[in-house]
């Protein structure tokens, strides 16, 4: 093969390679030296025939083939590089975004947690997409975002996670006292646990029936305000028996706000926790309209209508009803 049809080779080479985007100095380099070349070979040419000398056009053709050849194989270094590196930390997000999806649907809502890691899946499907097209710099960028993402989630539930063991106590308590109550007066009361997603009806301080119920749709946290999609913790007691003329089927309505959700909602605006324009909210209820395999309602307690027609049947104006995060001391 001649100098040239090297060169040629070795720049088809260097374009497969991508080189004009990865090693771009070299590719450019062996370009120019290509049509130095073919410019020293059309000199020659046009020379008398005993006057032809091509050797400096065999030189430049082959220091053309040369650097093409650098070019790719550079390029080729930098695509594997870049694939190594880039390819583990996909790997890395993708191995930390399904671990952290299986903690998220085996614990309640936590809304900006939630957030968090579908920012951190959207910047992966973004960076995933870039990589595959070669987009390096951008595909890192991508990625950078998705760490973020993630390094914000576990913040979250960081917290969520040291204000639940701060409170385990309290809502002991709350059930406790719940507990003792009806079992003193013999009379029906409510405790809703919201980590096992279940309304136990109590009677005389023993468990009579388990529903399964459904949740606001944040509703890993203390409501804070009206649309924070959180179902209050505390302890209530039953104001309406709604059985005709709800939209969910029917309904128990609740005393939320009481004095200690007020006192918290004050605290909370004074302490620049909410906006100081928020309102606390109102209409908690425990309707019907559950089975649906989803914390959905906005702060309410949502029963099946089966489900509901049986706990309506039981309860009465005054039943309390104890709303706790986890109730690890349910029989």
């Amino acid at each position: 093969m001649g100098s040239l049809e090297m060169a040629k080779a070795s720049l088809g080479y260097a374009v497969e390679a991508e080189a004009d985007r990865f090693a771009a100095g070299k590719y450019d380099t062996a370009v120019c030296l290509l049509r130095a070349g073919d410019l020293e070979s059309a000199r020659q040419k046009g020379r008398l025939a005993f006057l032809r000398d091509y050797e400096m056009a065999d030189s430049l053709y082959r220091s053309a083939h040369e650097t093409a050849r650098e070019a790719g194989s550079e390029a080729e270094a930098f695509v594997a590089e870049r694939h190594a590196t880039l390819g583990g930390l996909q790997e890395k997000l993708e191995k930390e975004l399904a671990s952290w999806r299986r903690t998220l649907d085996g614990s309640l809502v936590v809304y900006a947690a939630e957030r968090a890691h579908a920012s951190a899946e959207i910047a992966l499907q973004k960076g995933t997409a870039l990589l595959s097209s070669r987009e390096y710099d951008g595909a890192a960028d991508a990625f950078g975002v998705a760490q973020q993402a993630v390094e914000e989630l576990v913040r979250i539930m960081d917290e969520h996670a040291y204000e639940r063991s701060g409170k385990l106590e309290t809502w002991r308590a709350w059930a406790r006292d719940t507990v003792r109550k009806s079992k003193a007066s013999g009379s029906h009361a409510i405790v809703v646990d919201k980590h096992a997603h279940l309304l136990y009806l109590l009677r005389a301080g023993h468990v009579t029936q388990a529903y399964h119920c459904e949740l606001g749709y944040n509703s890993a946290g203390q409501k804070m305000q009206a649309g924070d999609g959180a179902t209050p913790e505390g302890k209530y007691r039953i104001t309406h028996v709604i059985a005709r003329g709800s939209k969910f089927h029917k309904a128990l309505r609740l005393n939320y706000p009481n004095d200690a959700d007020r006192e918290r909602f004050l605290e909370n605006k004074n302490g620049g926790v909410i906006s100081p324009h928020a309102n606390i909210g109102g209409l908690i209820e425990v309707h019907g309209e559950g089975g649906q395999a989803k914390d959905w309602t906005d702060g309410c307690v949502a029963l099946s209508n089966q489900d509901m027609d049986h706990l309506i049947s039981q309860v009465a104006v005054g039943t309390p009803v104890t709303i706790v995060r986890i109730w690890d001391e349910a029989p």
